[in-house]
């Protein structure tokens, strides 16, 4: 099986979202793990705190993609210690396509969203299993409900959005997505990045702002 059809399969099923706000970043996935046709979990988590003004949304091979949040996580301590600050998502990103460059041969399939504050200012980051990265400037969405996805958030974006406004569309983003795709399911995490630091919202803050 050739590279393309390995990662056209693997990447078949999920959706994860970052969106740029006014005063931060909102992320969001759903929890359904596939593996073709069969729903392997109903409980995967998509979406990881990185520090406290920086988030990572996962797709693909799980064992590829939980390997490379732990090595951010502890690049991201590392470079707290030499330069006394957390990476910027610039700085993540880079890394994390260096990383998925120099293995492109033998490469992690997976789908990245990095995304949080570099000095107070909302950045979004994508980037594929070959270590190309994106910077956007309003929003992105990958996995295979990120069609749905991108066209409901490209018809309510504005500028002027809040996190909470922006963690209400995420929702509804991911809840369309779940209606029209068969690998995006169960439930969702959403988390907002601002000044005040990194908040995931519970089960019961999720069900409220879908009502």
């Amino acid at each position: 099986m050739e590279h393309k059809e390995i990662s056209d399969a693997i990447m078949k099923g999920t959706t994860t979202i970052a969106l740029i706000c006014s005063d931060g970043v909102v992320m969001g996935a759903d929890t359904r793990a596939t593996m073709d046709t069969f729903i392997a979990s109903s409980e995967a988590i998509k979406v990881f705190k990185i520090d406290d003004h920086l988030g990572m949304t996962i797709a693909g091979a799980v064992g590829d993609a939980n390997y490379l949040v732990k090595v951010l996580k502890t690049q991201n301590e590392f470079y707290k210690m030499n330069e006394s600050k957390p990476m910027s998502p610039g700085a993540a990103s880079s890394l994390l396509s260096l990383i998925l460059q120099e293995n492109k041969f033998t490469p992690f399939y997976v789908g990245l969203i990095l995304a949080g504050l570099n000095k107070g200012v909302p950045e979004v980051y994508g980037i594929d299993y070959a270590g190309g990265a994106i910077k956007e400037s309003k929003f992105t969405s990958i996995g295979s409900g990120s069609i749905v996805a991108l066209g409901y958030l490209e018809s309510i974006y504005t500028p002027s959005l809040s996190t909470a406004e922006g963690v209400k569309h995420v929702a509804k983003a991911l809840q369309i997505a779940m209606k029209r795709d068969a690998g995006t399911g169960d439930s969702m995490k959403l988390v907002a990045i601002t000044k005040k630091g990194f908040k995931e919202y519970s089960k019961d803050e999720i069900d409220k702002i879908l009502k």
